[in-house]
């Protein structure tokens, strides 16, 4: 169930930048650096954190943001760099799917730095959240750029 969930949430994030180009970088309203292409930044860095470094113990530092940069995920949101940023997202996608399809159970751990040992099922469910918040964003942001409501 929480795998199809998962699945779900990310499926919305793909249907919210559908058939968008440039626009994805169109940013929210000022201060804000909010983007749909951020996001889609931001959750690749995201699947990478939870499940490459820490669920697997991988060395893979953010692809999109670091200590020094910590908003390059939404501050780097260029149009020109989106096919980069959805090949990025997909490739994290894949090694989450792959991994947890490996997995022997749900309450095998990973080390997390800021809050120590978490379960797959933790990861799971915190991902869920993520996937959820930031959709709740992605709708404002699609119906500002050209109206589309539901999708």
């Amino acid at each position: 169930m929480l795998v199809n969930v998962l699945a779900a949430q990310r499926a919305t994030l793909e249907l919210k930048c559908a058939g968008l180009d440039a626009e994805l970088a169109r940013r929210s309203a000022e201060p804000s650096t909010l983007s749909l292409l951020g996001l889609v930044r931001h959750l690749a860095d995201v699947e990478r954190r939870w499940f490459r470094k820490v669920l697997a113990g991988h060395d893979a530092p953010a692809r999109f943001s670091s200590a020094e940069d910590p908003d390059g995920d939404f501050d780097g949101a260029d149009p020109a760099v989106g096919p980069t940023a959805w090949q990025a997202w997909r490739e994290e996608v894949a090694f989450a799917e792959n991994y947890v399809a490996g997995a022997a159970h749900l309450d095998i751990e990973g080390q997390d730095a800021w809050r120590g040992p978490v379960s797959l099922r933790w990861v799971l469910i915190h991902m869920i959240e993520e996937y959820a918040r930031h959709n709740g964003h992605a709708d404002l942001l699609r119906e500002r750029i050209d109206g589309a409501r539901g999708l």
